[in-house]
C-alpha cells in the first residue's frame, strides 16, 4: 500500500473528507460538518462556517462556545485549587513578616524572565525584601543545578522561589534544606521520577495538582501564585496589571491558547494598548507598534524574540533590567542592546539553518531517517532550538540539534504534531545527563561519546513509532466558505476567535472555483499575490515564500483556495486579505 492509499484508509477510518493535494504537495483534510455546528449557529446567531470552527475546537454547546468567545477575568479559576498554594502563600507571608530575604530563581527565556519580573514586582508591592538570580545559559544550561545552592547561601537568603524551572531540582532542594534554605517551586514542566522535597510545588502538570487547567506557561503559574498572594493581602484590584507580561510569556512559550491561557492573552492584548512601564513602552515603540492594535502575532514575532534574544545570547540580565528601569534614557539604551542581540541571533540562526539544511540534503538524510539528528562544535547553543523548529517545518519530521562543547552535547529538539518528542526522550533517558521539555519541544544534555548510541536509539524509535502517513504534510480545513460570505458581520464575529495560536490555530477555509483575475504577481521575487473573485466579491490573496507557484497560473484560471483570513491595518484602515496555505488549479 503506498502513502496516499494509507492516508485515504486513515481518512476513511476517521470519517474525514479527503481533498487531493495542491501545489504545496499537502493533503487537504476536512472533517464532515458536525451537527453541533448548526445548533451553535442558531443558538449564538453565528455564520455556519464560524460555528463549524468552534465545533472543530471541541466547543459543542452554547455555554462552552460563549465562554470561549466572551471569556473574561471572572472566568479564572480559584488559585487555591492548585496543590501546594496554601503552603506557598503561608511561607511567603512568614518571610515578609520576619523580614527574610527571598531569592527568585528564574530561567533565561521569555517565560522565565517575565516570571521573574512579575513575581519580583508583586512581592515588593507586598513589602518583601527580594533578590533574583538567572543562570547563564551558555555556562549553566537549563534548570537549577546542585551547585546553585551557593547563590542563596552567599546572598543571605532563607527562601528560594523558582519560576519556570525546578520541578526536577531534587539535589538542589536537598542541599538547600541541609544549609537552612527552604524552597518553593513554581514550574510547568514535566517532573522526573522523583519530586523535590520543597515547601510547596506549584505545577499544574502534576497528576495530583488538582488544578483544572494543565496547560499554563511558567508566567501563568506565577500569575496564579500572585493572584493568591494579592487576594490574601486584600489587593486583587492590581491583577490586570500583570496580564500584559503574562500574555507575552504565554505566546512566546507556545502554550496552548485554551482555557485560562486564552483569557490571559486576550486581556493582556487589551492592556498593551495602554502601557505605563517605561521599558515595555520603549520596546513596543522600537518594534513599530506604538499607536497600533497589537496582535498575538506581534507578541510571538516582535516583542518575544527581542526579550528572548538576551537569554539566547547569554545576557538575560539585560531583559530583566529593561522592565525595572524608570528612565527613558536607560530604557532606550537597553532596547538598542536587545535589538543588536536579536540581529546577531538572527544572523547566527540563518547560518546554522543553511549549514544544517545542506548537510541533510547532501546526504539525503530526510529520505533515510524519520528523525533528523545533527550536531556541530560551531553551532551556538542559544539558537539551535529555533533552528530545529525551522528544520522541522522544512523537512516535516522531528529534529534534534546539538552543540558540542567540552566533551558534552547540548541538545534542543522540536517535533511535528504527530510525534511526542518528550516521550522519545523518556525512552532514551539512560543516555542523558539531564533532559526535559514538552510534547513538541524538549532539550537534553549528554556526554558527547553517547551521541552514537543515542542516535541509534532515536532512529529505532522513529522507525517504530513514526509512520509514512505521519510524515505526509496535512492541511486540516475547518469549513467551506464562499467569498461572498466574508462580509462585515462575518469579520466582526471572526474577530471574537482571536487570539490564535497552539490549540486555537487560525481557521483554514476552502473556497472552490474562485476565478483568477489578472496575471499573478510576485513580490520581491519571493512572494505571490493574486486577485480572486467569486460571487461578485474580489479579494487579494497572498502566498508567502511561494513565488514559484506563479509559473503554473494564468488569468482566468479556476482555483480551489485553502487560506486563512488576515485583517491588518493599511493607511490607518482595516484591510482584509486571504493568506494562502495552498491552491489547486481546476
Amino acid at each position: 500500500m503506498n502513502v496516499n492509499e494509507e492516508v485515504r484508509a486513515v481518512v476513511r477510518t476517521e470519517r474525514l473528507c479527503y481533498i487531493e493535494t495542491g501545489m504545496n504537495d499537502t493533503l487537504w483534510i476536512m472533517k464532515p460538518e458536525r451537527p453541533e455546528a448548526s445548533t451553535l449557529a442558531a443558538a449564538l446567531d453565528l455564520p455556519l462556517p464560524l460555528a463549524a470552527v468552534l465545533a472543530n475546537r471541541g466547543l459543542l454547546d452554547a455555554d462552552a462556545a460563549r465562554s470561549f468567545l466572551f471569556g473574561s477575568l471572572e472566568g479564572l479559576h480559584d488559585p487555591y485549587l492548585m496543590k501546594g498554594m496554601s503552603a506557598a502563600v503561608a511561607r511567603v507571608e512568614r518571610a515578609i513578616k520576619d523580614r527574610e530575604k527571598i531569592l527568585i530563581f528564574g530561567d533565561y527565556d521569555v517565560d522565565g524572565v517575565l516570571s521573574v519580573v512579575m513575581l519580583y514586582k508583586a512581592l515588593r508591592s507586598l513589602g518583601a525584601e527580594v533578590d533574583y538570580f538567572i543562570p547563564e545559559r551558555l555556562t549553566d544550561g537549563y534548570g537549577i543545578k546542585a551547585h546553585h545552592v551557593d547563590v542563596p547561601v552567599e546572598r543571605g537568603t532563607n527562601l528560594v522561589i523558582s519560576v519556570d524551572c525546578g520541578v526536577k531540582a531534587v539535589e538542589f532542594t536537598n542541599q538547600a534544606r541541609a544549609r537552612g534554605v527552604e524552597v518553593i517551586i513554581t514550574d510547568h514542566h514535566r517532573p522526573g521520577d522523583e519530586l523535590p522535597e520543597a515547601v510547596a510545588i506549584l505545577n499544574p502538570v502534576l497528576e495530583d495538582s488538582g488544578y483544572p487547567d494543565r496547560d499554563l506557561a511558567g508566567v501563568g503559574v506565577v500569575f496564579k501564585f500572585i493572584q493568591a498572594l494579592l487576594e490574601k493581602a486584600g489587593q486583587p484590584a492590581g491583577l490586570p496589571h500583570y496580564m500584559k507580561l503574562v500574555s507575552i510569556g504565554t505566546v512566546a512559550d507556545v502554550a496552548e491558547l485554551k482555557g485560562e491561557n486564552r483569557i490571559f492573552v486576550k486581556q493582556g492584548l487589551k492592556g498593551l494598548r495602554n502601557v505605563s512601564n517605561t521599558g515595555l513602552r520603549s520596546l513596543i515603540d522600537a518594534c513599530g507598534l506604538t499607536g497600533r492594535r497589537i496582535s498575538e502575532s506581534d507578541l510571538g514575532f516582535r516583542l518575544g524574540p527581542r526579550i528572548n534574544a538576551a537569554g539566547r545570547m547569554g545576557k538575560a540580565e539585560l531583559a530583566v533590567r529593561l522592565f525595572f528601569t524608570d528612565t527613558v534614557e536607560e530604557a532606550l539604551g537597553l532596547v538598542r542592546e536587545l535589538e543588536d542581540l536579536n540581529s546577531r541571533r538572527q544572523r547566527t540562526e540563518e547560518r546554522i539553518f543553511e549549514e544544517a539544511k545542506e548537510r541533510v540534503e547532501a546526504r539525503d538524510l530526510d529520505r533515510r531517517y524519520r528523525c533528523l539528528i545533527l550536531g556541530s562544535e560551531e553551532w551556538h547553543r542559544g539558537v539551535i532550538g529555533i533552528v530545529a523548529s525551522k528544520l522541522k517545518d522544512h523537512f516535516h519530521r522531528p529534529v534534534v540539534l546539538f552543540s558540542y562543547q567540552d566533551g558534552k552535547a547540548f541538545g534542543s529538539g522540536r517535533s511535528i504534531s504527530e510525534c511526542a518528542l518528550i516521550e522519545f526522550f523518556d525512552a532514551c533517558r539512560a543516555h542523558f545527563l539531564s533532559y526535559g521539555g514538552h510534547r513538541l519541544a524538549a532539550g537534553c544534555t549528554l556526554v558527547r561519546e553517547n551521541i552514537p548510541p543515542f542516535k541509534a536509539a532515536m532512529n529505532a524509535l522513529a522507525e517504530d513509532r513514526i509512520s509514512d502517513e505521519d510524515l505526509q504534510r496535512k492541511l486540516r480545513v475547518d469549513a467551506s466558505l464562499d467569498l461572498a460570505a466574508i462580509d462585515q458581520r462575518f469579520l466582526d464575529i471572526y474577530a471574537l476567535l482571536v487570539p490564535f495560536g497552539v490549540g486555537n490555530p487560525k481557521p483554514v477555509f476552502v473556497t472552490q472555483g474562485a476565478a483568477l483575475v489578472g496575471e499573478p504577481q510576485t513580490i520581491r521575487r519571493k512572494h505571490l499575490k493574486l486577485l480572486v473573485r467569486q460571487s461578485g466579491r474580489l479579494f487579494e490573496a497572498l502566498a508567502w515564500e511561494r513565488a514559484d507557484w506563479a509559473s503554473g497560473l494564468r488569468r482566468g484560471d479556476r482555483l480551489d483556495l485553502a487560506y486563512t483570513i488576515s485583517i491588518a491595518e493599511y493607511l490607518g484602515r482595516p484591510k482584509t486579505s486571504l493568506v494562502l496555505e495552498d491552491i489547486k488549479a481546476r
